[in-house]
């Protein structure tokens, strides 16, 4: 049975839904450390991998969401599809920029200059021509995350190409996304959307459990990811300042 283009995927919704919880769960936390409350290892450990399964997890059901979009563009006209992905990625790089103007004004010893939403603007415009390469994303990605993070091992002193993961010997910044190797991820994305959700129609079986409470909750918070994204660290650090626990004054 074809299914309807105005349908989601209860699933995919979901899983996105749960990333924003590790997310939000994981900044609560780098919050705290942060502002000295309490001590985290946040660099090594479990919460190293933890920040690191919650940002794949994230961007492969990007690179999966991708494949969903474009199914259902081609179908109705073929020509909108990268004026879409060109219109939306720019939409969410200049939401990175107004991030990196934030964190510079507040925390400019350690403001972001190639965060998460200055890579998803990114990638999502450079995607377009990957979206039919099938298996060969998947070879590429694999190949593109191993040279991203052979890439991590050095520092280098030049600043220029920060973005795609040539790591400056000065930087300072509480988030930071190069597309090498997090690109990679995208591509995998695509590789497995294809395969999971050909022509917009799920390959496999699995129990609809989209009406059962906690998976509507999961998916509504997947369907807001961004807005999410946008005020969760606000709301945080205000209820961090109600309780007490953080002085506003300490930015300024």
């Amino acid at each position: 049975m074809e299914r309807s283009l105005n349908e989601r995927f209860w699933e995919v919704d979901s899983f996105r839904g749960l990333a924003i919880i590790m997310m939000i769960t994981y900044h609560l936390i780098f919050d705290l450390t942060f502002f000295g409350i309490f001590y985290f290892d946040i660099n090594s450990g479990f919460l190293w991998v933890f920040a690191r399964v919650t940002a794949f997890t994230f961007i492969f059901l990007m690179g999966v969401s991708l494949t969903l979009s474009s199914s259902r563009t081609q179908i109705k006209d073929e020509g909108l599809l990268f004026k879409k992905y060109l219109k939306r990625g720019l939409k969410i790089f200049s939401l990175g920029l107004v991030i990196t103007i934030a964190t510079w004004i507040f925390i400019p010893q350690e403001f972001i200059i190639f965060g998460v939403l200055h890579f998803i603007g990114i990638s999502i415009i450079l995607a377009y021509p990957f979206l039919k390469r099938k298996s060969l994303n998947l070879f590429l990605g694999i190949s593109i995350i191993i040279v991203g993070i052979y890439l991590g091992n050095f520092t280098f002193d030049f600043s220029w190409l920060v973005w795609l993961g040539f790591i400056p010997n000065t930087l300072q910044t509480v988030d930071y996304f190069p597309l090498l190797p997090w690109f990679g991820v995208v591509l995998i994305g695509l590789f497995f959307g294809g395969i999971l959700y050909k022509n917009y129609n799920r390959q496999f079986k699995i129990p609809d459990l989209s009406k059962k409470y906690f998976i509507k909750i999961f998916s509504f918070l997947g369907r807001n990811s961004l807005i999410i994204y946008l005020i969760h660290q606000p709301i945080l650090i205000i209820a961090l300042y109600l309780l007490g626990i953080v002085n506003i004054n300490s930015f300024f």
